[in-house]
């Protein structure tokens, strides 16, 4: 678990590295700056520890991943530039996504930002039946679309379970209650109650139950629908 301390990664003692299926996480001060390495930083660094967390040594790691020891450890100390090759043979030899050796190098990533209540209102194919669409954030990234959603529904709304999209919407119950029909599962959702489905399968509120009903809607869009 993250303490929050600086740590110095020695050889054989427990690296300052979670890791798990999804990847690797640094750990550092939270009120720290965001460090921006250079690449062959970064790569040294996430190398080093990640062979340190697996207690091997720079030659055993060097024979696993095919170079030489004087190579990985240059390599480990940012004293050479890694090839595609060699940098997709470490990835293999450490069991992780090549992405994991590049992350914490420089680079600009996108955010999105909405102060409370500024959001965009949006039309959507239900806001002709009185549901009121709040644009939170989207993001268009390299094989996806993420749009989310602040949806009101009031007295004047009509149900309207006929929604129909390509990609997975996760819906998250803020405030009332509402029966919600996706497919032919109808269920009844309530403040802190979250649904994720397919949204080729129609859905839709079937039935508005305590009003006013909000819910956040999460939408991820695959790459054929950009």
């Amino acid at each position: 678990m993250a303490t929050g301390e600086n740590r110095t990664v020695r050889e054989g003692a427990d690296p300052a590295l979670l890791r798990n299926r999804a990847g690797t996480a640094r750990e550092r001060d939270p009120a720290a700056p965001v460090e921006e390495l250079e690449l062959e930083e970064a790569i040294a660094r996430n190398v080093r520890l990640l062979r340190h967390q697996q207690a091997v040594s720079v030659g055993d790691m060097a024979e696993r991943v095919g170079i030489s020891k004087a190579m990985l450890s240059k390599i480990e100390n940012a004293q050479t530039s890694c090839s595609l090759s060699t940098l997709s043979r470490l990835a293999v030899g450490l069991d992780v996504p090549v992405t994991t050796l590049l992350r914490g190098a420089e680079s600009e990533r996108p955010a999105s930002y909405v102060a409370a209540g500024t959001g965009a209102r949006i039309a959507r194919a239900g806001t002709k039946e009185g549901h009121e669409y709040e644009l939170l954030g989207s993001l268009r990234g390299e094989h996806k679309r993420l749009e989310c959603l602040m949806v009101t529904l009031s007295e004047k709304s009509e149900t309207y379970p006929l929604f129909q999209h390509p990609g997975t919407e996760f819906l998250y119950m803020l405030e009332g209650t509402m029966e919600y029909s996706h497919g032919r599962t109808v269920y009844t959702l309530s403040p802190g109650d979250s649904l994720q489905l397919d949204g080729e399968g129609l859905h839709g509120p079937t039935a508005l139950l305590d009003l006013p009903i909000r819910f956040l809607s999460i939408i991820a869009f695959p790459e054929a629908s950009l």
